[in-house]
């Protein structure tokens, strides 16, 4: 089916999109693109070793941590937010796949634990 006779539905909108976000990622220069991967498994490892060092040292455990993960998280989006408004830099984009990586990393020790 040729593109001329399909429908603009919301799922065909959302399959462009997601469609040219990843066209921007495989069209991006090697250094960018490695570099946006290096952050997203630098924010992966830091956080998991984070985690497990602060939840033992830090009093209150477990809740004050991530409490403080939320809202250093939630700061980072809400900077980028008012900061960025088109395609974002190169910078911006490590510091997104930081915050996904630590994110990833925070779901994945809630779902070995099962809590």
């Amino acid at each position: 089916m040729t593109g001329k006779l399909r429908q603009l539905t919301r799922l065909e909108l959302a399959q462009r999109r997601v469609g040219g976000a990843v066209l921007t990622q495989v069209r991006r220069n090697w250094r960018g693109g490695s570099l946006a991967l290096l952050g997203l498994l630098v924010g992966y490892f830091v956080s998991q070793n984070l985690m497990s060092v602060l939840i033992m040292r830090v009093p209150g455990g477990r809740p004050v941590v991530v409490l403080a993960l939320v809202l250093i998280v939630e700061a980072i989006v809400r900077l980028r937010s008012q900061m960025v408004r088109n395609e974002p830099s190169l910078a911006w984009v490590i510091a997104d796949n930081l915050r996904l990586g630590a994110i990833y990393a925070v779901v994945l020790e809630a779902f070995k634990l099962g809590t």
